[in-house]
């Protein structure tokens, strides 16, 4: 892929305010990075109870939490007080992380159809409909003529892209196994991994491919790959996590593991950090990707970290959410919720905020 533009670090126009959390990772670049400031000693604010678990990783806007349960609901609850605003109903599970833009929440079940609902009342703006599950979340990018398109997976083996405000189709793009994680975004390139064992990079205004890498038989990517400066980050099932230069397509280096890689990585400034189902949290060099530190816990960590400050929080199959200095991965705070958490957290305004296979989304801040 010669001749393409650098990608950057964070900038201005990848960083959310501190109070949101309206993406899934934090920004289209899906880098797992929070810009609000956690206490030391993280308290339980409140809790809500769904009618089943919560795989769900919610997103955060406008001082309202969204987030999809397995009873076929998405929510839309008060931070501060914890009371439902609203609730909408698909027809089955819903696991994808919820996108809120522009006033609109848009979330894909595993009723085969992808959702436009009004963020504040929770009305049905369009649906369309997909031929399997939409279990990763949805991204969006400028229309080259104006207005907004969102990026989506399905396991139909397709990425779609519709209209923002109408639903209507604007490409898709065919790829041959299941698409499961949520598309990176930044500029006029659409980065994701498929259950195909390929990265694919794909323009987002045309919905053509530009370059598909290619990670051996085992490599399948169920996770959502991270973008910084010209690198894609990421791990796979061939038990390896992996930074793939995208200018060459090369990848420069492999961090081997006994298990797969399921988790979603948090990318800070010289480190990645990213669980493992080998029942640990890793931190790599970001330059060489040499081990930093390990954190183990008791189950297999599919939940996706988020980096705030100097801090990292995530949680685990074993049933304790964590945050741990991300200098050297000693654990700074805990707290037992018993049940396992696969839930992603967000973190925004000095809050954490996860789901739980219990049905409880938690939040935890200052009191």
């Amino acid at each position: 892929m010669s001749g393409m533009n650098p990608i950057p670090f964070v900038t201005a126009a990848l960083a959310l305010a501190a109070t949101d959390w309206s993406i899934y990772r934090g920004n289209p670049a899906l880098q797992g990075l929070a810009t609000s400031t956690l206490p030391d000693r993280p308290e339980l604010l409140w809790t809500f109870a769904a009618e089943a678990g919560i795989v769900s990783s919610p997103a955060v806007a406008d001082g309202v939490v969204y987030f999809g349960s397995d009873d076929y609901k998405l929510y839309a609850v008060d931070v501060e007080t914890g009371e439902k605003r609203w609730s909408f109903t698909t027809e089955d599970i819903i696991e994808a992380p919820p996108l809120v833009h522009d006033g609109v929440v848009y979330f894909g079940s595993s009723d085969f159809w992808f959702y436009a609902v009004d963020a504040a009342t929770g009305e049905l703006r369009w649906k369309k409909e997909t031929d399997d599950r939409v279990l990763g979340g949805a991204n969006v990018t400028p229309a080259p003529g104006g207005g907004t398109w969102v990026v989506v997976g399905s396991y139909d083996t397709h990425l779609y892209c519709f209209d923002a405000k109408t639903g209507d189709d604007v490409w898709r793009y065919k790829t041959d196994n299941y698409v499961n994680g949520t598309p990176a975004i930044l500029g006029d390139r659409v980065i994701f991994g498929g259950c195909d064992a390929g990265l694919h990079v794909v323009s987002a205004s045309t919905g053509k491919r530009l370059d598909k890498v290619e990670l051996g038989d085992d490599g399948h990517i169920a996770g959502s790959v991270g973008l910084a400066d010209g690198k894609a980050y990421f791990g796979h099932y061939g038990n390896a996590f992996v930074c793939i230069d995208l200018d060459s397509g090369k990848t420069e280096w492999s961090y081997p593991s006994q298990r797969a890689f399921f988790s979603s990585p948090a990318i800070a400034e010289d480190r990645v950090v990213f669980g493992g189902r080998d029942k640990r949290l890793h931190c790599a060099r970001r330059s060489d990707g040499e081990s930093l530190w390990t954190f183990k816990t008791r189950r297999k960590v599919d939940c996706s970290p988020v980096v705030s400050g100097d801090r990292v929080v995530f949680g685990s199959g074993d049933g304790w959410l964590y945050v741990l200095a991300l200098e050297d991965g000693k654990e700074l705070w805990s707290y037992e919720i018993g049940q396992s958490i696969f839930s992603s957290p967000a973190v925004a305004d000095g809050k954490i905020l996860i789901g739980c296979n219990d049905g409880r989304l938690y939040v935890f801040g200052a009191k």
